[in-house]
């Protein structure tokens, strides 16, 4: 009788830490993807580390609109520049500007 209840209880215990472990994932799965920071843009493309972007150096989304994020037409990003840009649209939501 007690190896009985001692084997119920830790299934319970089991189906509990898998329903968790279930719950947790699909939280993690709907957190939205945060668009990555100036600094970390800067960090992953600026390769000659001169603090601007140039056309070669950017890729994605940001070298599809270079040329309207490109204020004083000198063929390169600034930080301000990038800070002043239009945030893109997001697949399936509109922008929240």
């Amino acid at each position: 009788m007690m190896k009985r209840n001692m084997k119920s209880v830790i299934a319970i215990l089991a189906l509990g830490v898998f329903s968790s472990c279930q719950m947790v994932a699909q939280n993690n799965q709907r957190e939205e993807r945060k668009p990555p920071s100036i600094e970390e843009l800067f960090e992953k493309m600026d390769e000659n580390e001169d603090g601007m972007l140039s056309k070669k150096e950017v890729k994605g989304p940001l070298k599809n609109d270079f040329d309207k994020i490109d204020l004083n037409e000198d063929g390169l990003l600034s930080k301000e520049e990038l800070e002043k840009a239009p945030k893109p649209e997001r697949r399936g939501r509109p922008n929240r500007n």
